[in-house]
């Protein structure tokens, strides 16, 4: 196979494999351009190879087969020190005995920065994470909010094109953790560095990235921007796996062009796009979004109108989720928006429920 032309991508893995046991690959034939000022996300379950594709960029994990290339130039036998790569890791990863300032001073003391000059970088940075007035502390002195905060600063105050983040909000409460993703997304759009960012948290993904590249069984399962990626999943494994869904099985019983028709296993028929299916007989799973799910329709208006019976009710502040037994299916959930409009359902209620073919994704059958 002849190498692939990265000519526009300024991160590049071609034909990238790893194994640390000779015979399992952990990573299988990756394939990833990451263009510059770009925000990229490796989301995928534990196991999957996200974290050992940004170790790989970093240069602490070895590539078995393939090459790593940074703004055209492979980067293989590169040590991680001279990479010239901002790296954030979960552990803050900060020297206990050294200030805030002098963790900060530290990659730059190694560049051989003069002092004037590292002074304004140190400055710079801390002000970049609102830390401007802890600069001598210690560590032991500061939340884990803050030292996240000094991770990032001290990732950043070198000024690197590319920085690695390793779940880096994975340690902090949830309030604290939404509160760090923006405040990352606006210093991406601030300075424009090329982030790899690596999570298992899809909300997280969602939220900041340019594109996500979600990882399952060493592979790219979906290369997509957040709302395609949400909005066409292309398989199964990522409809489940990005965001609350809808999962209906049964066989291809017809095909119209874009859609076809399935006969679900309690023997309901229903309409759905043709997305990734192997044609008349064939299994698939349906995948169906809650919030596309719609109270009290007719066939008039839906493709798709089935009758349910209300299993659960769980208030969640500004909507109401509706657990139903649906086509045989007892998990199947549908979201209610909370306003004075919002009709008002009981336990064991028998209700119709429906959806449009275009919001019904056929895919492949696991």
């Amino acid at each position: 196979m002849a190498p692939k032309d990265h000519n526009d991508a300024f991160v590049a893995f071609d034909r990238v494999q790893k194994t640390y046991d000779g015979e399992q690959l952990v990573v299988k034939d990756l394939n990833l351009d990451i263009g510059k000022g770009e925000f990229l996300t490796m989301l995928g379950p534990s196991g999957s190879g996200k974290t050992t594709c940004l170790m790989m960029l970093a240069g602490f994990e070895t590539a078995t087969f393939g090459d790593i290339l940074l703004d055209g130039k492979p980067i293989n036998n590169i040590p991680p020190h001279k990479r010239g790569i901002g790296m954030v890791f979960q552990n803050y990863a900060l020297f206990p005995h050294m200030t805030v300032a002098e963790n900060l001073s530290f990659p730059l003391e190694v560049r051989d920065i003069a002092k004037a000059e590292r002074e304004k970088k140190i400055a710079r940075a801390l002000d970049m994470v609102q830390m401007g007035e802890f600069g001598n502390r210690r560590p032991a002195q500061l939340s884990g909010g803050q030292m996240q905060r000094v991770a990032l600063a001290r990732a950043l105050v070198f000024e690197p094109e590319l920085v690695l983040m390793d779940e880096p909000l994975g340690a902090l409460d949830k309030n604290l953790r939404e509160r760090m993703q923006f405040e990352i997304k606006h210093i991406h759009e601030t300075l424009g560095v090329t982030v790899v960012y690596v999570t298992h948290d899809q909300s997280e993904a969602l939220t900041m990235s340019n594109r996500i590249a979600v990882f399952d069984d060493g592979r790219i399962q979906q290369l997509a921007t957040p709302d395609e990626l949400y909005e066409k999943p292309e398989n199964a494994f990522v409809a489940a796996f990005i965001g609350e869904n809808n999962t209906l099985r049964g066989k291809i019983e017809s095909v119209d062009g874009q859609f076809c028709r399935l006969r679900l296993h309690d023997g309901s028929l229903v309409m759905a796009l043709a997305v990734n299916i192997e044609g008349v007989g064939a299994d698939s799973t349906l995948s169906l979004r809650p919030e596309r799910v719609y109270l009290d329709v007719s066939t008039d208006t839906h493709d798709n109108v089935f009758e349910g019976d209300v299993k659960e009710l769980i208030y969640l502040g500004d909507h109401i989720r509706v657990r139903m037994d649906v086509c045989g299916n007892d998990e199947f959930v549908l979201k209610m928006p909370n306003d004075s409009h919002a009709r008002r359902l009981k336990v064991g209620e028998r209700v119709n429920v429906g959806w449009v073919k275009e919001d019904c994704r056929a895919l492949d059958p696991s």
